[in-house]
This record gives C-alpha cells, structure tokens and sequence, in this order.
C-alpha cells in the first residue's frame, strides 16, 4: 500500500524543509500578483506580518497537516491516473481542490480570535479561490517534490 502524503510530508526529516518551501511559495505567488485583488491581497499580508511578525509563517506550519490531509485524497487519485504533473492534475480540479484547502484556512481564522488576522482573512477570503488555483502548481511541484 503506498504511503499517504501525511505520512511523507509529514515525516520528521522532511517537514521542515516542506514547511521552508510552502512559506516561499507564498512569497512567490504574491510577487505575481497584479490589479485590485492583488494589492489587497499584498496589504493583507504586509498588515498580518507588521502587527504580528513571523506569523504568517508560524501558520504554514501549524496548517500544514490539516492541508496535507486535504490533498491526500487528490494525491492518490493522481497517482492511480497516471498523470505526469500533480499540479496540472490540482489545476484542472481547481475549484475543487481550493474549496477543500480553503475549509482549512476558514476553520482557523474562525478559531483564531485575533481580530486583525480575522479582518486581514476576511478582506481576501472572496478572492481566495481564485489564488490558490493560480498556486495549484507551484503547490503541486512542492508535493511532487517529496512524494513524486
């Protein structure tokens, strides 16, 4: 039986260096960001590490098995399809794929009680779907990376 990506993402020599590569994934993804979407979604940002410095990479980490656990059911229906590119397979289940990671995201916030972080996620969650399908394959080269 093939290991889940927990339990390759999450192995104690790996996570570290996953967690490494998500963080900057984000800084990649918001370097490409463009127009009113963007700009908010950059403000919301740089407002979250002002106010609470390294927090965004703090939650990386801490939302990481929950996120795994979210694409593991794609990861292995990947890999029984025989596909070449876990990202282009995330893409093309984009909507999908961003609901699933963004129930994540949305229980935290909810949890978070920090009335910035709450206001930051609220000003981008409307667009958000539309971001982390943008990110699908950056997001499936890092899963491909350790579990390809």
């Amino acid at each position: 039986m093939a290991a889940t990506l927990r339990e390759i993402l999450l192995a104690p020599d790996v996570e570290p260096a996953v967690g490494d590569d998500c963080y900057q994934l984000i800084g990649q993804e918001l370097a490409d960001k463009s127009g009113v979407s963007g700009t908010a979604l950059k403000l919301a940002y740089k407002t979250v590490e002002t106010f609470m410095p390294g927090h965004v990479e703090f939650m990386v980490r801490k939302l990481l098995p929950d996120l795994v656990d979210q694409l593991d059911p794609f990861w292995a229906d990947f890999r029984t399809s025989g596909g070449a590119e876990f990202g282009d397979y995330l893409t093309k289940r984009g909507d999908e794929v961003a609901e699933a990671l963004l129930t994540v995201t949305d229980a935290q916030a909810a949890a978070s009680g920090r009335p910035t972080v709450i206001r930051a996620y609220k000003s981008v969650r409307g667009n958000a779907g539309k971001h982390i399908t943008a990110a699908l394959p950056r997001v499936g080269a890092v899963v491909q990376k350790y579990a390809g």
